[in-house]
């Protein structure tokens, strides 16, 4: 069963991942999500960077921004795959225990917060 997103941290990072042929369709969405919510919209990032194993695009918003931000990403995504996740201070934390998807999960690279 598939993790979904609930509003128990005070900050946050959409992950909006995507590949060569849906690199258009995920600017546009971020761009949007940008303008409508206020949110802060990072790099878009061709090549797997992170934990991320895909291209992806991130997202930062805070708790008020949830409850609008992620009903809209979920409807507007269309088969694009979203991790949504706490910022906690503990970056393998955030990325398992405070994890959850819009579409389909993607296994991540946890390695990389590994020493």
């Amino acid at each position: 069963m598939i993790k979904r997103p609930t509003n128990s941290c005070d900050r946050y990072h959409a992950h909006v991942y995507f590949d060569e042929h849906s690199l258009a369709q995920a600017s546009s969405l971020c761009e949007t999500a940008g303008e409508l919510f206020g949110v802060k919209v990072g790099r878009v990032h061709q090549k797997p960077v992170g934990p991320h194993p895909c291209w992806s695009c991130q997202l930062a918003f805070q708790k008020a921004q949830f409850e609008t931000l992620l009903p809209w990403l979920d409807e507007h995504r269309e088969s694009l795959t979203v991790l949504i996740h706490g910022l906690t201070g503990n970056d393998l934390a955030d990325h398992t225990d405070h994890a959850s998807w819009l579409g389909d999960p993607v296994p991540l690279n946890l390695s990389i917060f590994k020493q």
